[in-house]
């Protein structure tokens, strides 16, 4: 009964919505979209880039997850990284996963994110 992945949710402390969109806006490229205004009023904020979702929630003594984490599916990897580094944000590379090239960053409240691109 599945029909696919709507969005994801990640949590973010009070007040870190500026810096949110400063790296899922700016150094990702994501577009934000508007909260209903029924969810706007509980702070955080939306982003979407293809069929990616990322919903930013606001939770009182936010502590990101160590391993939890969505994986990112994406071109030009290389130029992602050194873009991400430029800007601040960790980049580790991680060969272990067969016909992938992929990398670990941290958004800037810690949530771990995962980008890989499938090898031909």
């Amino acid at each position: 009964m599945i029909t696919g992945l709507d969005h994801i949710q990640l949590a973010a402390p009070s007040g870190s919505e500026d810096a949110l969109r400063a790296y899922y806006g700016d150094l990702l490229g994501m577009t934000e979209i508007p909260k209903p205004p029924a969810l706007a009023a509980r702070g955080g904020c939306w982003f979407e880039a293809g069929t990616a979702r990322l919903h930013l929630g606001i939770e009182a003594g936010h502590r990101p997850a160590k391993k939890a984490h969505p994986g990112l599916r994406v071109t030009g990897i290389d130029a992602l990284a050194a873009r991400l580094a430029a800007g601040g944000a960790p980049v580790a590379w991680d060969d272990n996963l067969p016909g992938h090239r992929r990398f670990y960053s941290a958004d800037p409240v810690g949530n771990r994110l995962e980008f890989l691109e499938p090898v031909s």
